[in-house]
Formats: structure tokens, sequence, C-alpha cells
């Protein structure tokens, strides 16, 4: 046990050993502050002071990052060089079949490029791809503006789910735009790859050039012989071929630029897609019981009220409702289709926040939430079906448009979509966000196979059969579409009607690849029966539809087009 001495030695107290009483301890000093400096000194600015603080990006960028794609391969960049020269020489024209043609090379370029990132085809995959090859056949078939839009549109989106996948909320609501966030990286992606090929073999690359050069020399100089001594042949290849010119030429560059942007988009994708599904969606913090289903149980009373007295109407109380109301028959169909409509927008947002916010600690709150959203769900569908209702009301009275065709369209579509809700309820709902995502591009697909165009022009005809009630004015809106059933019309109305759909075709014909299938039938029926619409009669039409109530079929305008 050591002494004193030594604990005092330990503790740093001056021990005799050392000469205690001839040495002693040395004043202490005031204690530094934090900064090590006097208080009245002013503080020197640091240079970390100036310096913008440093901000992490949130934790879901790295969970769905991808890995480092691979080097791109020579069948890739090949791909992608054809589809940049097909979108240079044919998307300059117009859309039609040519949208498939330089599909063909970028999906090669996707499946290249999958392939050497080991990636595997998947059964969700190939639907996604053949729903997008199917949606550009609308363009092909169609020449309206609007189903073409949406068709190209869906397109993209299904080719983006397809390179990404998706099988959440997040996956397929996030898919259809992460082929956009591609396109910086992929072209960087491809210039390096096309660098190191260069590199690696310079000495192969000349062979190829010299033969491509040789070969294009070669078919166009044969090609000139022949397309001189023979006229078929050269009608023939006139018409399979582009016409190119030098003033296209800043256009077909752009084109070209953009077609190779796109494919090597679209290839990167598939090598280092990003992982929308890791994106973790929590559930709200549950309710109590009475707190959740109160709201629900009052909103589902004002359904049922509202549907008792569309009931009504239905069954016979029309008349009184309007002498209580004072709405015509026209205005009590239109009032409430589009109130029904946001109505059954709304009633989407409810059931996605209920679901987030439902009580869930047992079987007891799963009832009561299957109970509550299925009765929800059903007087939902009823309310579609009184919207859907008052819209033919309309149509019969005043005749189809393009904007009714459509509205009725998306209505039908929450329906179905209501449906899915109803089922993923009752059989779980993990295939429910691309069960909606598979009915939306189902629904795009079979309004443009429709042609609402067509579909237009016969519901108006038929109506002008049983209430001879027609406007002319609308139908040269239309688009060659509707050619086939405006042309059953009598005369004069039947040249009055295609005047504005003839103006709008001209007279030169468009190359076969940006030709649609719409477009070709409507010059063959106007060329084997020309119109001859004489100017006094086609006037005195339209200013006979401008009186009156038939102004109300363009829905108080010049017209409801796309």
């Amino acid at each position: 046990m050591p002494g004193p001495r030594a604990v005092r030695a330990h503790t740093g107290a001056p021990s005799r050993a050392a000469g205690a009483g001839q040495s002693r301890p040395a004043p202490r000093r005031p204690a530094p502050t934090h900064t090590g400096r006097r208080p009245q000194e002013p503080l020197a600015p640091s240079r970390q002071q100036w310096q913008p603080p440093r901000h992490e990006p949130p934790v879901w960028i790295g969970e769905i990052g991808s890995d480092e794609p691979a080097r791109v391969s020579v069948a890739t960049l090949w791909c992608v060089a054809v589809t940049g020269l097909l979108s240079a020489l044919l998307l300059g024209d117009g859309l039609g079949l040519n949208l498939l043609i330089v599909t063909v090379p970028a999906a090669l370029a996707t499946y290249f490029a999958a392939r050497d990132a080991g990636r595997r085809l998947r059964p969700w995959t190939l639907v996604w791809a053949v729903g997008g090859v199917a949606l550009l056949a609308v363009p092909a078939l169609r020449d309206a503006g609007w189903p073409t839009f949406l068709a190209v549109t869906s397109a993209l989106a299904l080719g983006s789910l397809a390179l990404h996948g998706g099988r959440t909320w997040p996956g397929v609501l996030l898919g259809p735009f992460g082929l956009f966030g591609s396109l910086g990286t992929g072209l960087f992606w491809g210039v390096q790859g096309v660098r190191e090929r260069a590199e690696g073999s310079r000495g192969r690359w000349a062979p190829v050039v010299r033969t491509a050069a040789v070969a294009v020399v070669l078919l166009i100089v044969f090609g000139a012989l022949f397309a001189s001594a023979d006229a078929a042949f050269a009608d023939l290849l006139g018409g399979l071929t582009p016409d190119v010119s030098v003033a296209d030429g800043p256009w077909r560059t752009l084109l070209f630029v953009l077609g190779v942007v796109g494919a090597l988009a679209a290839a990167h994708t598939a090598a280092a897609p990003l992982r929308w599904d890791r994106i973790t969606v929590r559930p709200g913090p549950a309710r109590g019981r009475v707190e959740w289903a109160l709201p629900l149980i009052v909103l589902n009373l004002l359904f049922a009220v509202f549907i008792g007295v569309q009931l009504t109407v239905l069954f016979g109380g029309y008349d009184k409702v309007l002498s209580e109301t004072g709405l015509t028959y026209s205005q009590y169909a239109t009032q409430g289709f589009w109130q029904l409509l946001g109505a059954t927008l709304l009633t989407l947002l409810v059931i996605g926040l209920a679901r987030r916010w439902a009580p869930r600690d047992g079987a007891g709150d799963r009832r009561l939430v299957g109970a509550v959203l299925g009765v929800l769900c059903v007087l939902t569908l009823v309310v579609v079906a009184s919207a859907l209702r008052r819209m033919d009301l309309y149509v019969d009275a005043y005749g189809l448009t393009r904007l009714r065709v459509s509205v009725a369209a998306m209505e039908l579509w929450l329906g179905l979509v209501i449906v899915l809700i109803m089922a993923a309820g009752a059989f779980g709902g993990r295939w429910l966000p691309r069960a909606v995502a598979v009915s939306g591009a189902a629904g795009v697909l079979v309004f443009g196979l429709i042609s609402p165009d067509a579909l237009v022009a016969e519901r108006n005809i038929e109506r002008y059969g049983t209430s001879d009630k027609i406007d002319v004015n609308y139908f040269q809106q239309l688009s060659a579409d509707a050619v086939p059933a405006l042309d059953t019309l009598p005369e004069p109305l039947r040249s009055c009607a295609l005047e504005g759909i003839e103006r709008d075709l001209g007279d030169a014909d468009e190359p076969w690849y940006a030709t649609s299938w719409g477009e070709s039938r409507a010059r063959d029926i106007l060329a084997e029966r020309p119109i001859d619409p004489q100017w006094e009669e086609c006037s005195s039409m339209n200013l006979r539809n401008d009186s009156g109530g038939e102004r109300d079929l363009y829905d108080g305008r010049t017209g409801d087009g796309y």
C-alpha cells in the first residue's frame, strides 16, 4: 500500500524529495476562454464561416440508384446509329407507320444493353413492351390528333415502365418519367463508349467506312440508271425512298440528334435502371374507429340521398324535378355532369387518404374499413352511372362532339378504377398499381382504335335521320377518319360537310410511311367521288346552324376540337 508521500507525488503535490520548502508552486493563471483569447479581443472570422454548408442528398436518392452500367457494346452503338438515321429520314414528314419503324432499332439497342447488364426478360416487362408497340399502331391507323397524342405519350410511358420495371405505386407513377433522367447520362455513356472503341480499333474502322461508301455509291449509280430505264421502277423507288433536300438539312440533323439521344437514354436505362420500387411509403398514424369512420359514414349517407333523387328522376319524376328547379332539359343534363365527374375524382382521393389513416389493430378494424370503403365505392359507381346517363341525355338532345366522347371515356375509366379498388379490397392489392396502369393504357388504345371522329360523324348522321337536325360546320372540323361516315350524306350536305376535310388533306400526297390508314382511305373516297360544294348552299346551312338552339352542339363555342 503506497504511503502518503507516494500519493502526493501521484497527484502532482510537491514532495519533500524534490525539495519541498525550497521551491514554491507557480502562481495559477486565469483559465483561458473557449477561443483561447482574452474576452476583450474581437473574434476573427473563420474561413469555415464563409463556406456554404454541405447538404447531403436525401436517403431515397441513394436507395433508388443503380450500379454503373457496363461499357456500351458495338451492337448497341450500331442500333443507336440506325435509330438516328431512320429518325432523320422518316420522322420529318409526319407521323404514321414511321414511328413503328424507328422503334425497332431502338428496341434492339435496349435489348443488347440489358443483355450485357445481365437483366432477364420478365412477364410484366413483356406486357409493358407489347402494350407500347400496340399503342404506336394508333397513329398508323388514325388521322385524328388527340388520340394520336395520347397514344404516343402512353407508349413512351409504357416503354419507360418496361425498362425500369415497377410493381408499387412509386414505381408505377414515377417509372414513366425515369427515361428523361437518362438523357444526359445516356449521351455521356454512349460518347465514352464510342471513344473507347475508336481508340482500341482504329485500324478496323477504315475498312468499314470504305465498304459503306462503296455500297452507297453503287446504290445511287445503279438506282439512277434503273429509274431512268423504267418508269414503273422509278415510281416504286420514289415512293419507297424519302424525299430529302438540302433545305431540310437543319431539321433532319435535329431529328438525327433526337433519335440518337433518345435511343442512348433508353439503352442506358435498360443497363442501369432506377429502382423506384425501393421508395417506401409508410402508412400514416392509425386513427380511432369513431374518428376515422364517422366522416365517411356521413359521406355515404350524402351519396345515398343524392342517388335516391337520381332514381326518382330516372323512374318517372323527371317532369316534377324540372318544374321545381326551373331548368330545361339540356340544362339539367349538362349542369350535373361536370360536378359528378369532379365528385368521382374526389372520391378516389378520399379513398386513398382513408386507407392511409385507417385503423389497423385487428380483424375487426379490417372488417370496418372494408365495409365503409366498400359502400362508398358502390355508391360512387352509381354516381358514375348517373353522370353517364346525363351525358347520354345531352347527346340525344344536341348531338355528339369530340369533347363529349373524351369526357365520357374518362368517366368510364374512373368507374373501372373503382371496380379495381373494390377487387383489391376483397382479394389483396399488391397487383393494383400495375392493373390501374394497364387499364389506362388499354383505355387509350381503345379510344384511338374506335376513332372518335368517325364515331361523332356516325352518331350525328343517325340523329339527322330521326330529328332532321345537323351541324355541317362542325363536320368540317373533323379529321379524315370521319370521311367514310360523312360520305353517306345526301348532296349537297355531303359536299358541304367534306369541304373542310378535303382542304386540310391538300393535293400533295404524303409519303407512305407518314400517312395513316384513315387518311389514305379518305383520299381514295374523295378521288372516287369528288365533292362539289356550292358556296351559297353551304353558307345558308352554316347560318341556319348558327341560329336557335342548334348552336348548343358546340358547347356554346365555335367548336370543341382537339
